[in-house]
């Protein structure tokens, strides 16, 4: 049937063996796009609940120290990189633009770690956000009602940053992947007992 199609598909394309691409089709994926040649993709499963939860554990640890890197280190450019990616994220928001929100949540999160200025976390939330996708694709995007309270959370971060305060700046980040990571709970739950 449909459905058991699309949901294989759904599967092969969050584990990286297939690739779809809007108006042109499915593609087999190449070795460089394939999950599994990442560096934590050979053994993240994201249909797997407990891999989940797990990765927004590793996401807490590398996304809060970068912030506290980023408060002491962050360029004036930097700043405005951070400051127009939370802004994205606001305009998708208001507009009920999944997309334009993601992108801007993306370069948010990808901002404070650019900012820290320490390459191997730039890495580590690059890879980390590429798995986080990967389980979106699966039917965990638009959860719940947090992406208005992350807009306000990434604002929260962002002016912690830009006032040089690491402390307060890693606190705002624990803060907004826990509430993150409790919705993303919510509507597991949700769902799979509605």
């Amino acid at each position: 049937s449909r459905t058991v199609v699309r949901d294989a598909i759904k599967i092969l394309s969050a584990t990286g063996w297939v690739s779809a691409q809007k108006g042109r089709g499915l593609f087999v994926a190449d070795g460089e796009s394939m999950l599994g040649l990442t560096r934590w993709g050979g053994f993240f499963v994201p249909t797997n609940l407990d891999h989940i939860f797990m990765l927004f554990e590793f996401r807490r640890v590398q996304e809060t120290h970068a912030s506290r890197l980023a408060a002491k280190r962050a360029r004036p450019s930097e700043l405005r990189v951070i400051e127009e990616a939370a802004e994205t994220c606001r305009l998708g928001y208001v507009a009920g633009n999944q997309a334009e929100f993601t992108e801007g949540d993306d370069a948010f999160h990808l901002g404070v770690a650019t900012a820290s200025h320490n390459f191997f976390l730039v890495s580590a939330v690059r890879e980390a956000r590429v798995l986080q996708q990967r389980a979106s694709v699966i039917g965990l995007q638009g959860l719940g009602g947090h992406a208005e309270a992350a807009i306000a959370e990434h604002l929260a971060i962002y002016r912690a940053i830009r006032d040089g305060d690491p402390d307060a700046a890693a606190e705002a980040t624990s803060v907004h992947l826990d509430k993150t990571l409790a919705d993303y709970r919510q509507e597991i739950q949700r769902r799979v007992f509605s």
